[in-house]
């Protein structure tokens, strides 16, 4: 019988997300606290969301270089968004791509956690379900990410992590898709 009764309202699918990357760029992931633990979880997000075909929108601030050689080898297929602005949504390019993705749900990751990660979870709260990847964003100091997560909560966004996030979007072991996903997760 609960085989029968569907997801929870609380969780997530793959038809209904998009995962967002925020400014993984060469002059600003050098200073990132943790940069290794982030950029690993980024990537193992990444290459999940390309597995099971979720949807990626990759950004890039203004001056900060381009994205990592190491996201940018992940997503050949996904053009980064250029911004000026911290909150994601004020780019006209970003905010177009999210709604041509017909997507409820926006899983982030990124930097820095307690500006743009934090700037655009906010802005997109009233339209969206939004889910942080706390292992997958961060900022200078761990001060600022823990504080980003707080706040980034009390709006309501669910603050989760990239296993929590690959195995609720799974569902079920024994499936191809899981037996390759146990690759990014070991």
């Amino acid at each position: 019988m609960k085989g029968d009764m569907g997801l929870g309202l609380n969780l997530i699918t793959k038809e209904e997300c998009a995962l967002v990357v925020i400014d993984v760029q060469e002059r600003l992931m050098p200073v990132i606290a943790q940069k290794e633990i982030v950029l690993q979880n980024i990537l193992r997000t990444l290459r999940f969301a390309q597995l099971l075909d979720i949807p990626v929108v990759i950004t890039e601030q203004e001056k900060l270089g381009p994205t990592l050689p190491e996201i940018a080898a992940e997503a050949v297929r996904v053009q980064p968004v250029g911004k000026v602005f911290f909150n994601c949504f004020m780019s006209v390019e970003f905010e177009h791509n999210i709604k041509r993705l017909e997507r409820k749900t926006l899983i982030l990751a990124g930097v820095e956690a307690h500006i743009c990660v934090a700037q655009t979870a906010l802005h997109a709260l009233p339209s969206f379900k939004v889910h942080v990847l706390a292992d997958a964003i961060g900022s200078r100091t761990i001060e600022n990410r823990d504080l980003a997560i707080e706040r980034i909560r009390q709006a309501g966004a669910t603050i989760t992590s990239t296993e929590m996030f690959i195995y609720e979007i799974l569902q079920r072991a024994g499936t191809d898709k899981f037996k390759a996903a146990l690759q990014l997760v070991k």
